[in-house]
């Protein structure tokens, strides 16, 4: 089937999209890891966590605001992909889709937190006397593992898993993209399902937890976006999605 120039148009959109994403996410996360020891931090008590939180002042919110969004932004390339590889219809991707938007959404919600509802209690801790900071705790504990531990890590993270793993099949059973980027997909989606027991620990005390599966887990994956996001723009320059006459003959996952 001939490609029109806006499917080409759209694949490229789509690969750059994934790229800056992928990448100014990166540059978030690296200037919040410098300045407030992110992710570790997360799982220290509020008497750590909220007086750095405070001493961060604007620029830590607005690092956090920055990081929130520039994940965010993931959720478009993954709503237009289908389009763009010429599977609108394919079953499998169209729900994947979905799901890895919630995915995002999901953790933008966690992310936005320490921008909406972090602020106050950090104040509120710092300022307050030993039965207000009690009462700070209890209240910080509680949002913490709502909005993050269980919506933003949790939730989060299986259903981006969820989306990864199914696009990764539809790669390697369509060869709409290159194969190896379908396995890669796998390898960096199941080590990101082990950073799950750092997780579940927070819950669950005493749950076998792998250090290096979130730095491993959340890295590889972060590059493979990137790398999906390069693929496509390099299809988009060799004539666009062949898809939608090659996958019928493939079958669907």
């Amino acid at each position: 089937m001939a490609t029109t120039p806006s499917d080409k148009t759209t694949l490229r959109v789509t690969g750059v999209l994934f790229v800056v994403s992928a990448l100014a996410f990166a540059a978030a996360a690296t200037v919040l890891s410098a300045t407030f020891d992110w992710p570790d931090i997360l799982r220290e008590p509020a008497g750590v966590v909220l007086p750095a939180f405070e001493a961060g002042g604007a620029g830590l919110v607005w690092t956090w605001f920055a990081t929130a969004w520039t994940y965010g932004l993931l959720a478009i390339p993954v709503l237009l992909l289908p389009a763009a590889l010429g599977l609108p219809d394919h079953p499998a991707l169209r729900v994947g889709t979905w799901v890895g938007a919630a995915s995002v959404l999901l953790s933008l919600i966690g992310f936005l937190r320490w921008v909406f509802v972090v602020p106050p209690l950090a104040a509120s801790y710092v300022a307050g006397d030993a039965t207000g900071r009690a009462a700070v705790d209890a209240a910080w504990t509680a949002q913490h593992q709502f909005g993050g531990a269980l919506l933003g890590e949790h939730l989060g993270q299986l259903l981006v898993i969820a989306w990864s793993v199914t696009l990764s099949v539809v790669i390697l059973r369509t060869r709409v993209l290159p194969r190896w980027l379908g396995a890669v997909g796998l390898v960096v989606s199941l080590l990101y399902l082990l950073n799950q027991g750092d997780i579940l620990a927070t819950a669950v005390p005493g749950f076998p937890v792998w250090d290096l599966a979130g730095l491993l887990g959340s890295t590889g994956w972060g590059l493979w976006v990137a790398a999906l996001g390069v693929c496509i723009v390099v299809r988009s320059g060799r004539g666009g999605p062949t898809a939608r006459a090659s996958a019928p003959a493939e079958g669907v996952v």
